[in-house]
C-alpha cells in the first residue's frame, strides 16, 4: 500500500483519513549535509515495509540543531516545528540519531526539547523507534543510563544473534547483518537491570536492538537498518576528508566486513599515502568511485521485516481487531510488558 508524505498542503486526501492509515512521525535530526539522504532511506524503508497498511508520514523538525540558513528554509516546506507535535494526534513515532558535538548528551543545544519529546512519546505515541543516538539520549533521560565510549568507532556491517524471543524477533533469520556507525554503546546489563529487552547482539560490539514495553512500545535501535548499500562510504569519505583537513587526530578505521578484498586494498593503499602525507591536496584523489564497485546491501530484507512487525503492532493497536499474522506472532496485548523476555536465543531458531 502506498507512503503518502503528509505535507502542510495534503493532510485531507481520502487516503489518509482511511481506517487502515497509521501515521508516523519522523523526527530527522540529522545534521545538513545528510538530512535529505536519511528522510530518503526512511521513507524508501517504510515504503517498503507497508504491503498491509497506509502509511501517512509526517516530517518534524528540532529547531535547536544547528543548521545552515538555506536548509532551515529548504526544510520549512515540508517539515513541521517540533511544537506542532505536541497536539497532534500520531500512531508511530521514528527519532533518528545526529552527530554528537559535545562530550556529554545533556550538554548537546537539542538536549531539552528531545528529552520534553521522551517524555511526551511515553504518553501520547503508541510506539516509537528510537536510532543511535536518540536512543542513548532516551534512555539516559529515562533511566540515566550513560553511554559509553568505545575504544575506536563502530563502524561496518555486523553479525547479530537473537537474544530473546520476542514478536519484533520471530522470523528473523540465521546471519542477522546490521550496519553500525557510532562512537559509543550502552552496556548490556545495565540495560537488562532497568528493564529493557535485549533483543538482539552484534558480536562484539554489544547491543544492537533492545526494547520496552509500558504505556507505550518502545524500540531502541544502536544499528542503522535504514542504511543504503553506499552510506557507511559516504560516511568513511567524510571522516578521511575531515583527517586530511586535520580536523581529525587519527585516520579514520576502515568499516568492518563492509568492502570486498580489492576494494579494501584501494582504501589502504589510500591510508598509506595519506600517513606519509597529509594534506587536503589528496581529496581530489580519493577513490571512491573504486569503492562504490561491489556494494551490497545484504540487510535490506531484515531492514523491511522489523518495520513490517512494527507496523502490524501499529495497525492491531489502532483496529483492535488485527492481531500479528503468522507462527508464534502474538496479538500487540499480548506483548511482553515487563520489558524481559525469559527465552534463550537457542529457542528461536
Amino acid at each position: 500500500m502506498p507512503l503518502l508524505l503528509d505535507t502542510f498542503a495534503s493532510s485531507g486526501t481520502a487516503e489518509m483519513r482511511a481506517s487502515n492509515c497509521v501515521t508516523v512521525a519522523l523526527i530527522n535530526n540529522m545534521p545538513d549535509a545528510a538530512l535529505d539522504a536519511t528522510e530518503r532511506q526512511f521513507i524508501d524503508l517504510l515504503r517498503a515495509s507497508s504491503s498491509r497498511v497506509i502509511v501517512r508520514l509526517q516530517l518534524f523538525s528540532i529547531p535547536e540543531v544547528p543548521r545552515a540558513e538555506a536548509m532551515r528554509q529548504e526544510m520549512g516546506e515540508r517539515y513541521r516545528d517540533i511544537s506542532t507535535l505536541w497536539d497532534s494526534h500520531i500512531d508511530g513515532l521514528i527519532v533518528t540519531g545526529t552527530e554528537p558535538r559535545a562530550k556529554n548528551l545533556k550538554d548537546e543545544p537539542f538536549w531539552n526539547t528531545l528529552s520534553q519529546i521522551v517524555d511526551w512519546a511515553a504518553d501520547q505515541a503508541t510506539s516509537a523507534i528510537w536510532s543511535c543516538l536518540a536512543a542513548h539520549a532516551a534512555v539516559l533521560h529515562t533511566d540515566g543510563i550513560e553511554r559509553q565510549l568505545a575504544a575506536e568507532k563502530v563502524t561496518g556491517i555486523f553479525e547479530c544473534e537473537t537474544v530473546a524471543l520476542h514478536p519484533m524477533t520471530i522470523d528473523t533469520a540465521k546471519g542477522l547483518r546490521v550496519p553500525h556507525s557510532r562512537h559509543n554503546g550502552l552496556p548490556e546489563q545495565a540495560l537488562t537491570a532497568s528493564g529493557y529487552c535485549v533483543l538482539t547482539r552484534a558480536g562484539n560490539v554489544g547491543v544492537d536492538m533492545f526494547a520496552r514495553r509500558e504505556k507505550s512500545f518502545n524500540l531502541f535501535l544502536q544499528g542503522h537498518p535504514e542504511y543504503e548499500a553506499r552510506t557507511l562510504l559516504r560516511e568513511y569519505r567524510r571522516d578521511v576528508i575531515r583527517y586530511l583537513k586535520g580536523e581529525l587526530e587519527d585516520y579514520p578505521v576502515l568499516p568492518q566486513n563492509y568492502f570486498d578484498n580489492v576494494s579494501t586494498d584501494i582504501a589502504l593503499g589510500f591510508r598509506e599515502r595519506a600517513l606519509a602525507n597529509r594534506t587536503p591536496a589528496l581529496v581530489p584523489g580519493f577513490p571512491v568511485e573504486h569503492l562504490n564497485e561491489g556494494l551490497e546491501c545484504p540487510w535490506r530484507p531484515c531492514a523491511v521485516g522489523i518495520y513490517e512487525k512494527w507496523f502490524e503492532y501499529l495497525s492491531g493497536r489502532k483496529s483492535d481487531r488485527r492481531p500479528l499474522a503468522g507462527p508464534l506472532r502474538r496479538a500487540w496485548r499480548d506483548w511482553p510488558t515487563d520489558g524481559i523476555v525469559a527465552a534463550a536465543a537457542r529457542t528461536n531458531r
